[in-house]
């Protein structure tokens, strides 16, 4: 391990804070990684999207760079994130830099002298350079003239192949233990479970790092599953009523299906733009810099977009086709409310989903020990949108954390009923079990229904299925509830569903336990609109812009609408999102306190020294006008 910092290093983490970052106090876990990480101990951290995590490395590594440690090296594998985290920095005063593809050969030549003059604080790369033969020399030279400082590994999930977004580039990164052993390392993610986490710790050889895992909870995310029916119009509806205006994300898991419902969207008069690995790479970064740089855009796309995506005001996140697992859930409707303020999740989901995200693991050529794994992860996630109780509480409990009813889930705020589908299973169960016997072929969930709720359909006719004992004998089962029946009995493994046979039903050795009644089915009953909302909710005083200054009073909104405006033409001009040069939260702050000098504005969180110098005359300014 590196040296121990001195006394003046040791007492330095809260005086950055402060001056470079305008904060006045650390939040959580932050303090104790800081002072680990700038004594040069190994660290895993687990924090939440919006948790501070950025912080974890960034003060560290101006602490170490301040004790003559020299450069910190970001491995980050976004180069979205990395322009607009450096361009962060730069705001608040810290030498960054990236290396990416972005740069021409004499930008990236001049990076890398200035790096290795020791001019550059932090400096942002792609796993894939960190491993090249040139990149690793130049870390060579760093490290013999002593002036290597740390190693930050963000998405650190992405390290793990049972994780939701693994990257095979990732696994080399053992070189950084390897070559520089003496070097701190700080690997961080918003979302592992146990199995992920022990991964993370294998494959970057950090078993000797001090783990600091912080609670899962987003209290201000409000988690809503509805069944599916018309998605898209369900999907409307739910922004029209809740979120007209608001910023928000559309995850989809076609690109097609991107395409459609984001011209859907923009028919309804929605802010909408797709995103998606198909289109054109200039058109992607130009719809995410709207999306980050603009108020009140929807982004509809696949799971291709959202990693690193720091905006703090996105209001919703939006699923219209289920993710893989619980990590991925969790990672992707993390990006909603990282301001702290009220935001939803919201999910339709439906039988297809099941079977879809089902075929995808039967027919993927991994090994079978993945698959079980894959297959466990899903059953957690199809187990959460089944369940008839807390949302959070299933969530939080799949991290492995304790908690107990919210009150601010779907469940939670309407409680569903509850019924027993043991007899409708052995039914369904009994109905394929028949039509297989008496046609010799299977059939798909629809006709199996059809039979049970005794329709007498042209299928029906044509193979005699009216004189199967079990037609008719369902008749008292909605579809909707014989819909619930099928997604149990898949999620369970009581049912199959054969893709390579358009998607027919097949019976499983899980289906003789149910046909027995040996197993229990126990079902919510069929919830297709969103549960309705508490006062809080109302669309926090319709038509204030902004969560963060809602409590402001006539003054203090116009204000507050002025410093808005001020921001988006700095931010216009810097080329950043908005967000980079103040949060709402601290324009809100300027706003109440009305400020008349520079030493007004000393204090408010948000503004450190650099920024008081660069932008303290021009708030000061604006604010004058009221």
């Amino acid at each position: 391990m590196s040296a121990q910092p001195s006394e003046s290093l040791a007492t330095a983490p809260a005086q950055i804070l402060h001056e470079i970052f305008g904060y006045p106090q650390f939040r959580g876990p932050q303090q104790a990684i800081v002072d680990h990480v700038v004594a040069g101990g190994d660290a895993l951290v687990l924090m939440p999207t919006g948790g501070g995590k950025s912080l974890c490395y960034q003060i560290p590594a101006i602490a170490r760079q301040r004790a003559g440690h020299g450069v910190t090296v970001v491995v980050s594998p976004l180069i979205a994130l990395m322009h607009d985290q450096v361009g962060a920095l730069h705001e608040a005063g810290v030498d960054a830099a990236f290396l990416n593809s972005t740069l021409d050969w004499e930008q990236t030549q001049e990076v890398e002298r200035r790096m290795l003059r020791g001019e550059i604080t932090l400096l942002y790369a792609a796993p894939e350079r960190v491993n090249t033969p040139r990149f690793l020399s130049q870390l060579d030279s760093l490290r013999e003239r002593g002036k290597l400082a740390l190693f930050a590994i963000d998405e650190a999930h992405c390290v793990s192949q049972w994780g939701h977004d693994f990257r095979p580039e990732y696994r080399a990164l053992t070189v950084l233990h390897e070559r520089y052993a003496g070097v701190p390392r700080i690997a961080l993610t918003a979302t592992a479970d146990a199995l992920t986490r022990a991964d993370i710790v294998e494959r970057l050889q950090l078993e000797e790092a001090r783990q600091f895992v912080s609670s899962f909870d987003r209290p201000n995310i409000r988690y809503t599953i509805v069944e599916k029916k018309e998605a898209t119009t369900q999907l409307l509806r739910f922004i029209e009523r809740e979120h007209e205006g608001d910023a928000g994300v559309v995850y989809c898991q076609s690109r097609k299906r991107v395409e459609d419902v984001a011209q859907t969207l923009r028919d309804a008069g929605i802010n909408a733009l797709p995103y998606h690995a198909g289109l054109d790479a200039a058109v992607r970064q130009k719809h995410q810099d709207r999306f980050l740089r603009d108020e009140g855009i929807v982004m509809v796309a696949t799971i291709a977009f959202g990693m690193g995506i720091d905006k703090p005001d996105v209001r919703f996140v939006a699923h219209l086709d289920m993710p893989k697992n619980i990590e991925g859930y969790y990672q992707e409707t993390g990006r909603a409310g990282r301001d702290g303020a009220a935001a939803d999740a919201w999910m339709a989901y439906g039988l297809q989903d099941v079977v879809n995200q089902r075929r995808m693991i039967d027919e993927s050529p991994a090994g079978e020990e993945f698959k079980q794994v894959m297959r466990g992860k899903l059953d957690a996630l199809l187990s959460l949108a089944e369940a008839s109780d807390c949302r959070r509480v299933r969530l939080l409990g799949y991290f492995g954390e304790q908690s107990s009813a919210c009150g601010n889930c779907d469940n939670c705020i309407t409680p569903p009923q509850v019924w027993d589908g043991t007899d409708a299973a052995r039914k369904l169960l009994s109905t394929i079990y028949r039509v297989q016997q008496l046609s010799g072929i299977s059939f798909g969930a629809g006709h199996i229904m059809d039979i049970l709720r005794g329709k007498t359909t042209e299928k029906v006719t044509q193979f005699g299925h009216a004189s199967l004992s079990t037609f008719g004998i369902g008749a008292d089962f909605s579809e909707a509830q014989l819909r619930g029946v099928l997604r149990q009995l898949i999620a369970i493994g009581a049912l199959a569903v054969d893709a390579q046979a358009y998607n027919t039903l097949q019976l499983t050795d899980g289906s003789r336990a149910v046909l027995k009644g040996e197993v229990q089915v126990m079902l919510r009953e069929s919830v297709s609109s969103p549960a309705d909302r508490k006062s809080r909710r109302e669309k926090t005083a319709r038509g204030a812009p902004s969560p963060a200054a809602a409590a402001l009073d006539a003054v203090g909104q116009a204000r507050f609408t002025a410093l808005k405006a001020w921001r988006a033409e700095v931010a216009r001009e810097h080329n950043l999102p908005a967000y980079v040069i103040f949060h709402d939260a601290t324009l809100a702050a300027i706003a109440e306190r009305g400020p008349a000098t520079l030493e007004d504005l000393q204090g408010i969180s948000g503004i450190g020294s650099k920024k008081l110098d660069a932008y303290g005359d021009d708030v000061l300014r604006v604010c004058s006008a009221f």
